[in-house]
């Protein structure tokens, strides 16, 4: 543990450092960097697109991506903070239905500058989540794949932990288009699936989780990860080992372990606008609930971004599997998202999934009784739009309000517990930091 101690007191010097800083504006240094807004094209290779390191982990998004954040400089430091937090009351219909008034959110500060001939990347990221979703958990329908003190989370979605991210990065080049990339991080985000939706364009604007979270992207906040990862031109394939387990329901902790679970990922960007990934992984005893049950995931997904005039469009199509090691059973999950800035100040976006779900549904919640066996056993759809406008800007934070309306697919033989046709409606206020 005293490496990682090292690296948080590390983060958290380097961010006193960016706050003293008065000699250069944030305005002029993300300026210069050529990320000053979502809408700002960028004209890089993919090796300058990775060493950007603005999402979780070492996922890639397309060369054209451009990040909302701020940035400064001091001396050969350069800072960079970016994050965001939707304030949410959510309404469901159904008899399963709830509301709740709550809070979703992250914060990302990271620090680099140049060593032994390399790019240091040092990143912390936190959301007060535990705080701001209460009971743990906030409504959200058809929604499965956590615990909590022995009983399965069903019909709701929980929070992150306080910690989700505190990491070190070390690219090194040893070509004009190669580099070798070294990645730990006692909480992280392994080499599995895209970028997680909190930090994807395609999601930036849904203050929910996908559906298909704990079949897709779920390890993004993993335990005692190590990547290596080699780049060349456009191609980039990376190994990570990590700690398996889901995070437990205590939140405000590190939840480290043996490190006994492993991933691989094929990342191609031929194309500026576009980004390609593979990857699978086995996790090992990744439930509280089945603790000897270990679960092999893949992942395929294709994301999309361009700036267009007044906007940008962000677009993903992904697909993940999670299959039990035990007994072979597989679940799915297929998800199409798009989020189109327009006219400068507007947001529209959608998410369409389809997947599967398991017989915990049935369970509402109840502690799992003796010889149930999980299994994947039906599917649901679940169908988004929603909308905000950006109201103006107060010291960098640009404030939004809008709103999201979800209908639901449900096949009957769940039509008796969630209703025919049962839909969800979210009002919420956006800040962000640009």
């Amino acid at each position: 543990m005293r490496q990682w101690l090292l690296i948080s007191v590390v983060i958290i010097f380097a961010s006193s450092l960016a706050n003293g800083q008065e000699s250069e504006s944030l305005n002029n240094a993300r300026a210069i960097s050529g990320m000053q807004d979502m809408n700002a094209p960028a004209e890089m290779s993919f090796i300058q697109n990775l060493q950007q390191h603005a999402t979780s982990g070492t996922d890639a998004v397309p060369n054209s991506a451009a990040f909302a954040m701020l940035m400064t400089r001091r001396r050969e430091w350069m800072f960079m903070f970016h994050g965001q937090a939707f304030l949410s009351e959510l309404q469901q219909s159904g008899r399963r239905g709830d509301a709740k008034l709550f809070s979703t959110n992250w914060f990302m500060a990271s620090a680099q500058r140049k060593v032994g001939g390399g790019l240091l990347t040092l990143r912390g990221m936190l959301s007060l989540e535990p705080a701001t979703i209460t009971q743990r958990r906030y409504p959200e329908l058809f929604q499965q794949g956590e615990t909590e003190f022995r009983r399965p989370i069903i019909d709701g979605q929980h929070p992150h932990d306080f910690l989700m991210e505190l990491a070190a990065t070390y690219d090194y080049k040893i070509a004009e288009k190669t580099m070798l990339s070294f990645y730990v991080a006692p909480v992280g985000d392994p080499a599995m699936g895209p970028p997680a939706y909190p930090h994807r364009a395609s999601a930036s604007e849904d203050p929910l989780a996908p559906l298909g979270h704990h079949l897709q992207d779920s390890t993004h906040i993993a335990e005692d990860v190590i990547t290596v990862g080699l780049t060349h031109a456009s191609l980039r394939v990376e190994a990570s080992a990590f700690h398996g387990r889901e995070p437990d329901e205590f939140r405000w902790n590190i939840d480290s372990g043996k490190v006994d679970s492993w991933s691989s990922r094929v990342t191609l960007n031929v194309l500026g606008n576009w980004s390609t990934q593979y990857s699978v992984a086995q996790l090992h005893s990744p439930e509280a609930l089945q603790p000897k049950e270990d679960v092999r995931r893949m992942t395929a997904s294709v994301t999309y971004d361009r700036s267009i005039h007044g906007g940008n469009w962000a677009s993903m199509v992904l697909w993940g599997r999670n299959q039990n090691l035990s007994d072979g059973n597989v679940g799915n999950a297929y998800l199409v998202e798009s989020t189109l800035k327009f006219f400068q100040r507007n947001y529209g976006w959608t998410r369409i999934e389809n997947v599967d779900r398991t017989n915990e549904l049935l369970l509402d919640g109840s502690p799992i009784p003796a010889g149930f066996k999980e299994r994947y056993f039906t599917r649901v759809q679940a169908y988004t739009a929603g909308y905000d406008r950006e109201l103006g800007t107060i010291c960098h934070v640009v404030i939004a309000v809008g709103g999201q309306f979800t209908s639901y697919g449900v096949p009957d033989l769940l039509k008796g517990i969630y209703g025919q046709r049962p839909v969800a409606g979210v009002a919420f206020i956006r800040v962000r930091l640009e």
